[in-house]
Order: C-alpha cells, then sequence, then structure tokens
C-alpha cells in the first residue's frame, strides 16, 4: 500500500485535478513588474521580519522552489502560489523570479491558494478555519470533499469550523496564541457568549491548561439548570438565567444556580484556590463596608 503523504493530496493533485496541463514543468524566468498579486489570497498579513529574513536568504542562496503563475490576457501574470517568495524577492531588489506558468480560471485560482495556505506550517488555527469555510462557501465543496482534497479527517475539518461561532475576542486570542486550540475546543461546549469569555479570561489570567479548563467548562455544563431535583419538562426560568449570568460576571467565575419546582434551591460560588477564594471574599467584603 502506498503511504499517503501527510499533508494530503496537496497542491500538486489538485493542479492536476483541474487539468491545468504540463506534462514536463520548466520554470521560466519572468519579470517581477509584469507580475500581480494573487486577489485570492487568503492571508491579508505577512510578517514583515519574516520576509526580511526570507529576502536575506535570496541575496545569498536565490530561489530555491520556483512560484507558480498563471498568465493573463493582457500578458500579465498573476500568482497563484509563492507569494511570500515573490514579495521577499522584491525586498531583495530582484528583477526575474522563476515561476510554473499554469492556466487556471477564477474558481481553481482560489481553490489552489487556499488548499496551498492551509499546508502551511504556520498558520493559526482561526486562518485555516477561515480557509475552510472559504472553500466550502465560495468553491461549493462539501465536507467529504473538503476532507479528501486537503487530506483531513472530516471531524478535523468540523472542529475548525467550529471555532468560528466563538466570539470575537477569543478568536482574536487564538491568532495571538493566548490560547490554544485545545482551550477554545474546551470553550466552545458552553452555550452563552458572556460565560465562554468570562471563562477564557480566567484561562488567560491563570494559566489554565487546557484539562483545567475542560474541568470548568463540564462543571457550568452539567449545572445549567440542574436542580434539587428540576423536571426535564420544567425550563429554567429567564429571570434566573439572567440573574445567574449576572452573578458570574459579578464574582468573575462560574457561578452555579439550583432551583426547584417549589423555587427553593442554592447558589454556590466555586473557586480555584486559596488565592481565588481571598479574591471573591474581598468582593463581599465591598459590598459591606
Amino acid at each position: 500500500m502506498i503511504k499517503r503523504n501527510a499533508l494530503g493530496r496537496g497542491l500538486g493533485a489538485l493542479i492536476e485535478e483541474n487539468d491545468i496541463r504540463s506534462n514536463n514543468p520548466v520554470s521560466n524566468e519572468v519579470a517581477i513588474n509584469e507580475i500581480e498579486a494573487n486577489p485570492f489570497q487568503p492571508r491579508i498579513h505577512f510578517d514583515e521580519e519574516a520576509l526580511n529574513d526570507l529576502a536575506t536568504s535570496i541575496k545569498e542562496l536565490g530561489i530555491i522552489q520556483p512560484i507558480t503563475l498563471r498568465k493573463l490576457a493582457n500578458s500579465k501574470y498573476q500568482i497563484i502560489a509563492g507569494e511570500r517568495r515573490f514579495r521577499a524577492a522584491k525586498i531583495a531588489g530582484l528583477t526575474t523570479i522563476p515561476a510554473f506558468v499554469r492556466e487556471a480560471g477564477d474558481e481553481t485560482m482560489l481553490e489552489m491558494a487556499l488548499v496551498e495556505n492551509i499546508q502551511r506550517e504556520d498558520l493559526d488555527a482561526i486562518e485555516i478555519a477561515l480557509s475552510y469555510q472559504r472553500l466550502i462557501d465560495e468553491c461549493k465543496l462539501t465536507q467529504e470533499t473538503l476532507s479528501d482534497k486537503v487530506g483531513k479527517k472530516r471531524s478535523t475539518i468540523s472542529n475548525y469550523l467550529r471555532l468560528l461561532r466563538l466570539p470575537a475576542v477569543i478568536q482574536k486570542a487564538i491568532r495571538e496564541q493566548e490560547i490554544t486550540m485545545g482551550h477554545a475546543r474546551a470553550l466552545i461546549n458552553i452555550q452563552e457568549p458572556e460565560t465562554q469569555i468570562m471563562v477564557y479570561r480566567q484561562v488567560v489570567k491563570y494559566d489554565f491548561s487546557v484539562r483545567k479548563t475542560e474541568e470548568i467548562v463540564r462543571k457550568i455544563s452539567s449545572d445549567d439548570g440542574e436542580g434539587v431535583p428540576v423536571k426535564k419538562t420544567t425550563p429554567f426560568p429567564d429571570e434566573y438565567r439572567d440573574l445567574k449570568n449576572h452573578l458570574t460576571k459579578h464574582f468573575n467565575t462560574g457561578v452555579i444556580l439550583k432551583i426547584n419546582d417549589l423555587g427553593k434551591g442554592k447558589i454556590e460560588i466555586p473557586f480555584d484556590d486559596p488565592k481565588d477564594l481571598e479574591r471573591i471574599i474581598g468582593i463581599f467584603d465591598k459590598l459591606n463596608p
């Protein structure tokens, strides 16, 4: 059995699928001033320091891997893959760059750019999720087809797509590496966005591990609407849910509110360690000066 490439079938397979023909591809030297950026480029931000480092390497060693272009009607070229190398080559002062020239329509161009982008090692989880979503929305791919194209399990793709449901502040934290994808996957299981944000802030403040975050989320999820006892047919009243959310925000911890059909219940304010307990006691002290 042939071992499957760890990165999936990859850009080369996608080129072959879309009938971009070149039996013996040979790179050409193309003038840099005749090349246009890829309007479908999924990545907007290019790290300036990394580009300068690559430019220095290009000055010393040249372009090791040619970029891939498509020919336009106005005798110009457009980048399919290799925009970082193109930008670094311009910084390095090159006037030409080695390139493979292919034929590709707009949809194929977008597909290739997204797949090439996904297979980069320096992408954050949100960039990958956005690329997956664009492939589904703009290239009309199903998750099954996408799974085959990028060589990832459907469940993996689904986990990335779920990250896009998180509040913007948490997505930003993932991009800036304040929290990991493991933390984010735990936070997804909390229903209320306000509680998600509260737990996220605790994770950052106390440097909680993924396992600790999962424990907190399990406690919040299991206690949400749990009675003493509460009938399954009895909804958790909105006013009590609002109270729970208010207390959770006030004490900055996952407050647990339990109530039965007769209106009896209890409020629990969990703490993680003695220092956290002192913090909560301090909040009560401020209420009774």
